[in-house]
């Protein structure tokens, strides 16, 4: 049984549809307490059951409702292990997990701030896993920082990268012309910057903004930079990115894109994508993605970036595989744009290349389920893990 708050958009939430396919391929059955959400077909189409439930409360009365509603459902459904994936969710798991008797698993998505003593409890029960999953080395030593979780319960499953998803000799050429007509770019020559993101004040909107303002004019009129992502619910942050974009006289060349349902698309259409947090990431799926597309990436140089794309000093200048600047930095950032539009084809190439084979080597899907259902072998003493990797090597 996983458990999350909505079933919306975002990492967490794909990862619960990844780890219920490849449950669901060992004959393992996968069920889901969570808020309602985009995408929660996807997940239903994976063979998973939905089980609906206001789990993102945070409200203590609720949270102890829940625990005892989620007992319910573990002993009538027969549940074995419990894994939640978001902090106030995970705290009803818990309580769940101990008056069952049950394995609890966390895995921890999110780079949490750590400021207060109640932050630091409220985010304590994601170390308070019978085992707890990191999704990145960077995850991993905040974990071991801030909660002094022993080494023996801590597993780091980065997060994965379908593969043959994210392909581009698979993307037809009709999905393009469905993307490109949804973006009203039918005619256009432009070439394609993605900041594929929610419309969240860290995810640096903003410092786009203020970079592509300061590119040379004959670049800036080549390119259209999309800003794709749901506002869930932010309508003031929405307005002020719009606003940001109209003050720097840049309408023509920043457009708000909206929710996009068939990334591996949008990637294959991009001449460039841009990961320009302003706080760290504790993975960052984007980068990863847009690197096993062959699309030069420059992310902002916090968090797990330095993990997923490899850039001078850390590597030799041949080994790069996309640019990291410092965030907020936005003459960095233009500065990174222009290098790498002005690439080269040879240039393109070999660093598409590059990045492609470090993601599928360290960051694949398969990696990422393999390991999860390795920590469910770990509690329960089955064998997940072995199946789905015979399923994978039949595949």
């Amino acid at each position: 049984l996983q458990i999350i708050p909505n079933m919306e958009s975002g990492g967490a939430e794909k990862s619960v549809i990844e780890i219920t396919a490849a449950l669901t391929g060992t004959g393992a059955r996968s069920l889901l307490a969570s808020g309602p959400g985009r995408l929660i077909p996807a997940f239903e189409a994976a063979g998973g059951h939905w089980f609906p439930m206001k789990a993102g409360t945070k409200n203590p009365i609720r949270l102890v409702l829940n625990a005892f509603r989620l007992a319910r459902l573990i002993r009538r459904e027969n549940v074995k292990l419990i894994h939640a994936r978001s902090r106030a969710p995970a705290w009803s798991a818990l309580m769940a997990a101990r008056m069952t008797g049950i394995a609890f698993v966390t895995t921890n998505h999110g780079a949490h701030s750590y400021k207060g003593r109640l932050k630091r409890l409220y985010n304590s029960v994601m170390a308070r896993g019978d085992m707890v999953i990191a999704n990145s080395q960077y995850t991993a030593g905040r974990l071991r920082h801030y909660h002094q979780v022993d080494e023996a319960r801590l597993k780091v499953v980065p997060r994965g990268v379908d593969l043959a998803a994210y392909d581009p000799e698979k993307i037809d050429l009709q999905r393009l012309f469905a993307l490109r007509e949804a973006w009203g770019l039918q005619a256009s020559p432009a070439r394609i910057v993605l900041l594929p993101a929610r419309l969240s004040p860290r995810k640096g909107h903003e410092t786009a903004i203020e970079a592509a303002g300061l590119l040379p004019e004959d670049l800036l009129k080549q390119i259209v930079i999309l800003f794709i992502g749901a506002a869930q619910g932010r309508n003031d942050q929405t307005r002020r990115i719009a606003q940001a974009i109209e003050s720097a006289g840049l309408s023509g060349h920043i457009h708000l894109a909206g929710h996009c349902a068939d990334m591996a698309a949008a990637y294959a259409l991009a001449d460039l994508v841009l990961v320009p947090s302003t706080e760290p990431e504790a993975f960052g799926r984007v980068a990863a993605e847009a690197q096993m597309m062959g699309v030069p990436v420059i992310a902002s140089d916090l968090g797990a970036v330095s993990e997923t794309v490899l850039a001078p000093p850390d590597v030799a200048e041949e080994q790069r595989t996309g640019w990291r600047v410092p965030a907020g930095d936005t003459a960095a950032l233009a500065q990174a744009m222009e290098a790498a539009l002005s690439l080269g084809e040879k240039e393109r190439e070999a660093l598409a290349a590059r990045g492609k084979n470090h993601i599928g080597k360290h960051f694949s899907l398969s990696r990422m389920t393999e390991g999860t259902l390795a920590v469910y072998d770990e509690l329960l003493g089955s064998d997940l893990a072995g199946r789905a990797g015979a399923d994978t090597a039949k595949g």
